[in-house]
C-alpha cells in the first residue's frame, strides 16, 4: 500500500526572541503620562486637603472667641469685643493669680490671644467682630493663594 502525501505544507514558524526598540520606547511613554496623571492627582488632592484644614481652623477659631465672649457675657454685650480687621488688639495678660483683671482687661486678653492664633494658625490671618444688639458676626479671612484660590472670607453670626 501506498501512503498519500499530503498536500497541505506547515508554514514557517519565525520566533520572535526579543522587543523592538519601537515598542520598548511607546511603553515608556505610556508609562511616562501615566506617572504624570498621578502626580497631578496628588497635587490637586493636596490643594484640596489644605483648603479643608484652613476651613476647619477658621471653625475652631470662630468657636474659640465665641465661647470667651459666653464666658464674659457682660463685657461682650458692652461692646468690648468689637473689633476692626487689621486692628491690633491691647491685650494685657490676665493670667496667673497675681493678675486682676476686669471684663475690660478680660475681653482686651481674649481679642489679642485670638488675634494671634488667628495669625498663627492661617496664612494671613486676621478677623473682626461686629456687634448689632445682642447679635455678633465674627468675620474671619485668610489668603488660600497657595491653593490658587482667591482669598478667603467667612462669617458667623451668634446670638448672645
Amino acid at each position: 500500500m501506498e501512503s498519500k502525501k499530503s498536500s497541505f505544507t506547515r508554514p514557517v514558524r519565525h520566533d520572535q526572541r526579543g522587543f523592538t526598540l519601537i515598542e520598548i520606547l511607546v511603553t515608556v511613554i505610556i508609562l511616562a503620562i501615566g506617572l504624570l496623571g498621578i502626580a497631578g492627582l496628588q497635587l490637586t488632592g493636596l490643594k484640596y486637603n489644605q483648603g479643608a484644614y484652613h476651613r476647619s481652623q477658621v471653625i475652631v477659631l470662630t468657636n474659640d472667641i465665641t465661647d470667651r465672649m459666653r464666658a464674659n457675657r457682660d463685657a461682650a454685650l458692652a461692646g468690648a469685643y468689637e473689633i476692626t480687621i487689621g486692628t491690633d488688639a491691647n491685650g494685657a495678660s490676665c493670667d496667673g493669680a497675681v493678675a486682676i483683671c476686669d471684663p475690660s482687661a478680660i475681653a482686651n486678653a481674649d481679642l489679642a490671644a485670638w488675634k494671634q492664633a488667628l495669625a498663627d494658625n492661617l496664612p494671613s490671618g486676621d478677623g473682626s467682630i461686629e456687634r448689632i444688639g445682642n447679635v455678633f458676626t465674627i468675620t474671619i479671612q485668610w489668603d488660600d493663594s497657595r491653593g490658587q484660590q482667591d482669598p478667603k472670607t467667612m462669617a458667623v453670626e451668634t446670638i448672645l
